[in-house]
């Protein structure tokens, strides 16, 4: 209980914080007259008074946050956040007569929220703006985690940001500090994110789209997150140069947003190239696209140019765990969506906003398995792992490995939980895979349009679990269950 209290003094902190999102969907509410800005400002009034009282009762529990404080509030944050998430959109869908039970609120909430971008609402271009604006804004947010956000406010407040960021950073390698000050790491951070956003947004408009499709398909490009305002998601524009500005975009938001940082800080804009995750990243991404297009193109279904065009618009939309479409991929030859599907665990990089295990992960794995591999033949030589130059410690190895494996048993027993309900197997299996990989969307019997509203209760919370173990990385959440985290 002692650990509990100054976590849930921080968490106070950060409804209050989360409150202040309401406000975009309020003006957007006011500025077209949609008649849902009460709700959100009762929403917003709720939320900050809930965060307020539990910070106000807590403001005694002064302390530093520990290792472990950091994990619990983590963790708590990814769970409670979507619940206050969901009030606004329990009014407002309530509201133009689309009511949702609570499974379906919070599935959509935590879809949101952990960039995966799976939705159970359909006929979204019939519902207000503002609450598309509510529903993308969220991706967004949940984009570069509202956890680094807040480490640019808490510290001012009494409360240290270190140990939230080593539990909040996606990725192996947590510790590296890019300026002395937490606080300026996460504003930096920050920065870029909001640098890169507002271009994004502009590209798409100077593209064609209407200045809010360009707000809202911001939102879900950067975040990697692809609940878009349309049902047809970006089939609806039918625009090749949106498409080609959308793969510029959410390659970038495939990288570290920390090289992007380094290069503005320093000038060095060298460091993006030299990065063996990013170009790996890169190489991945295009290489799937020409892989696709040129099976595509073999197997008959388009014309070279559709070929390309398409193939590398949903290879960089699949494997950056975005979701965006532009046809019907899911019936193409099986052999392209299953690939897609398995690549999207491994396409994006630590610091960026995808889910997955990270390239980074995988290099790690690749070179292990060739120093083993040397081993074999020459058991006595000394072969340290490398990556950018720097030998990879031994423990972050075993950290690798370890992750590796619960990620495997993760994927597997959620699997075996939608079997029993008799869903059929490949269903299974890409819905499992794109909620732990937070991609929102495989192949299977769910098809193109992210339309999960078909499954059970059961099934709905299973695919729920995943996307929260996914972005908390897994292993975050399963020290909670350990008695020796407990253990004092």
């Amino acid at each position: 209980m002692k650990d509990l209290l100054p976590v849930a003094r921080v968490l106070g902190m950060l409804l209050c914080m989360f409150a202040l999102a309401l406000l975009l969907p309020l003006a957007i509410s006011l500025a077209w007259h949609d008649g849902l800005w009460r709700l959100y400002a009762f929403s917003g009034l709720g939320i900050l008074a809930a965060g307020g009282l539990l910070w106000w009762g807590l403001r005694r529990q002064r302390r530093e946050l520990l290792p472990r404080h950091g994990v619990i509030l983590v963790t708590l944050s990814w769970v409670v956040l979507p619940l206050a998430a969901s009030l606004p959109l329990a009014l407002a869908l309530t509201f133009v007569g689309k009511p949702l039970s609570f499974t379906h609120l919070y599935f959509e909430a935590v879809s949101a929220l952990t960039t995966t971008g799976a939705t159970v609402i359909t006929g979204q271009d019939e519902l207000p703006l503002s609450l598309n604006v509510w529903r993308t804004f969220l991706q967004w947010i949940g984009g570069m985690g509202i956890l680094i956000m807040a480490m640019a406010v808490l510290p001012m407040l009494g409360v240290g940001g270190s140990q939230l960021f080593r539990a909040e950073a996606a990725g192996p390698i947590k510790d590296a500090k890019l300026t002395p000050r937490i606080t300026e790491t996460a504003n930096g951070m920050w920065g870029v994110y909001l640098v890169v956003s507002t271009a994004c947004a502009l590209a798409f408009w100077a593209g064609g789209m209407r200045p809010m499709d360009a707000l809202m398909h911001m939102f879900a490009t950067m975040s990697l997150g692809g609940l878009s305002s349309h049902d047809a998601s970006f089939a609806w524009f039918n625009s090749p140069l949106l498409e080609g500005i959308a793969v510029v975009f959410m390659v970038l938001a495939s990288c570290n947003f920390t090289l992007y940082f380094v290069a503005l800080r320093k000038g060095k804009w060298f460091a993006l190239w030299r990065d063996p995750e990013a170009r790996a990243t890169i190489a991945a991404l295009l290489g799937a696209g020409l892989i696709v297009s040129l099976i595509l193109w073999a197997k008959g279904v388009y014309t070279p140019l559709d070929a390309l065009r398409h193939g590398m618009f949903h290879a960089v939309s699949v494997a950056t765990t975005t979701g965006f479409a532009s046809v019907d991929y899911p019936h193409w030859p099986v052999v392209i969506p299953v690939f897609l599907l398995l690549l999207s665990g491994v396409a994006t990089s630590a610091g960026s906003t995808g889910g997955g295990m990270k390239m980074v992960r995988m290099l790690i794995l690749v070179k292990q398995a060739r120093r083993e591999l040397t081993r074999l033949v020459h058991p006595h030589a000394t072969q340290p792992v490398m990556l950018g130059g720097s030998v990879v410690d031994n423990r972050m190895i075993f950290s690798v490995l370890a992750f590796m494996l619960v990620y495997g048993a993760t994927v597997t027993v959620l699997c075996m939980a939608l079997l029993l309900t008799d869903l059929d197997p490949l269903t299974a299996f890409s819905v499992v895979l794109s909620s732990v990989n937070c991609t929102g969307t495989g192949p299977g019997t769910l098809g193109v349009d992210l339309g999960y509203g078909g499954l059970s209760d059961f099934q709905i919370w299973v695919c729920t679990l995943g996307m929260l173990l996914g972005r908390l990385e897994i292993l975050s959440f399963l020290a909670l269950l350990s008695p020796a985290f407990w253990r004092r």
